[in-house]
């Protein structure tokens, strides 16, 4: 057994004694068991460690109330080519959703996924816990960047069971872990695996693709469920699966501790997370890269523009850069790096280890917030324009940053279309949509926007930045 596996084993004796406390009026037999101290008591049982945990995993309920049109002549495809999509008689229905959640805090903080309370309206959030006690729940954070969310147990003064977090970066491929959520909702189940890959960073869930892979059994419900090591700590909420039929063939993946820490203390200090900003956008070290600058292997974050003003400029890094390490921990890709470099707490610095013409480079980037300049000035546009109907804001570092934008965006940037309205009706611009110029005019503020929209009746010359790609377009006229 290697130094750290013993250091494990050792420190699950003291650690099983301190998570008795969350859980004490659980039974009396509790308060004998220890988690296992050895692989040995492993291979009698998990129970130790399942009733240290289940306590602490609960259901989540959330009931709201949409409205939808409908048509007696809806569902015939001749008289829907002519209704489109508004028309319809308004009708109210109840929408549900399940999912499983985690307390990380005697008080009642629960952390579940962001896709599991999402929608539109008002929602009734409740947690059912593992003894079928009910309470109410109040949203106090979403995060659909990290498809997170924190809520808070209502109207219940005593002290809930709860899991404290470990180290995601302690673990190791093959390290054994359980997955403990409420499955098609037939009910609380665990469920055993090991941990089969780290890093994880093309699975497509949320922009900071970092996941856990584990091959412990996964199904639909089982989202915002604990993933927890032997030591009965969590390591990862529970997330999606890779799946041909809707169930689990063994490939799961989780959100490391260490992201659901930094968003649940985010929760409890002021209801938003605010990330480091690095100034600088990064891309991939193809094969081809690689070889031009005479590195190893093709593997780290290529530094691809630097802002003058940010963080990494101040660092001395340059274009050109292939950052490799944060903190000691190796970046196999730009979103490797996103998740370590985000993952640290503004304020103070971290160490950024690059590689500049073959040789080693080693520096310090500031930790702080993106800033809010130019302010946003937001303005919902009007008259009979294609942006009617259109709310805008000015783009500044920390708006790119919240809308997972490019690093190097610039113009005003659509943030949201009025049901209904022009814009919304003839699609031409969409959420997102970053107006580069109106008239051959660049644009620079929602303010400029508006006065070159009020001062035409058409036709508009727009160009739009939508994704990765450019759109010139003619409107009217």
């Amino acid at each position: 057994m290697d130094d750290r596996r013993r250091r494990r084993a050792g420190a699950a004796a003291s650690i099983g004694a301190a998570l008795l406390l969350p859980c004490a009026g659980a039974t009396a037999l509790l308060a004998q068991q220890e988690v296992p101290a050895s692989r040995a008591e492993i291979a009698r049982s998990f129970a130790p460690v399942v009733k240290h945990a289940a306590p602490a995993v609960v259901n989540v309920y959330v009931r709201r109330l949409v409205q939808e049109r409908v048509s007696p002549f809806f569902n015939d495809p001749f008289f829907r080519q002519f209704m489109g999509r508004g028309l319809g008689i308004p009708r109210e229905r109840v929408q549900n959703s399940l999912g499983s959640g985690v307390i990380v805090s005697p008080d009642g903080v629960v952390v579940t996924n962001n896709h599991v309370i999402k929608g539109r309206g008002e929602a009734d959030i409740k947690v059912v816990l593992a003894d079928k006690r009910e309470f109410p729940a109040k949203l106090v954070l979403k995060d659909e960047r990290t498809d997170l969310a924190v809520l808070r147990i209502e109207g219940a003064k005593e002290k809930f069971p709860y899991l404290r977090f470990e180290d995601s970066e302690a673990l190791e491929v093959g390290d054994l872990v359980l997955a403990i959520g409420n499955p098609f909702g037939v009910g609380q189940t665990v469920t055993s695996g090991i941990v089969s890959a780290l890093a994880r960073t093309r699975v497509g869930i949320s922009d900071y693709q970092f996941f856990i892979q584990t091959d412990a059994a996964i199904n639909p419900g089982n989202s915002g469920g604990a993933l927890v090591d032997l030591n009965g700590n969590l390591v990862g909420i529970n997330t999606a699966i890779y799946s041909r039929s809707g169930g689990s063939i063994g490939i799961g993946f989780a959100i490391p501790s260490n992201m659901v820490r930094l968003v649940a203390d985010s929760a409890l200090e002021g209801g938003t997370v605010r990330r480091p900003w690095l100034g600088a956008s990064l891309q991939p070290v193809t094969p081809d890269i690689a070889s031009l600058l005479g590195l190893d292997r093709p593997a780290g974050a290529l530094v691809k523009q630097v802002r003058t003003d940010g963080p990494a400029a101040k660092a001395g890094l340059k274009a050109g850069d292939v950052i490799v390490a944060v903190s000691d921990k190796t970046v196999e890709d730009p979103r490797a790096f996103l998740y370590r470099f985000a993952t640290h707490k503004i304020g103070g610095s971290v160490d950024v280890i690059a590689m500049r013409e073959g040789k080693r480079l080693e520096t310090e980037v500031a930790l702080i917030a993106a800033p809010e300049n130019p302010p946003r000035d937001k303005r919902n546009l009007a008259g009979r324009t294609p942006f009617s109907g259109a709310e805008v804001a000015n783009l500044s570092p920390a708006l790119a940053e919240e809308l997972s934008l490019d690093e190097d965006a610039y113009g005003v940037v659509v943030l949201d279309l009025s049901p209904s309205s022009i814009a919304q009706r003839y699609g031409v611009v969409r959420r997102g949509d970053i107006v580069v110029a109106v008239n051959d005019t660049k644009i620079k503020s929602t303010k400029q926007l508006e006065q070159i929209m009020q001062a035409s009746a058409g036709p508009w010359y727009l160009s739009l930045k939508r994704g990765k790609r450019i759109l010139n377009l003619r409107i009217g006229g």
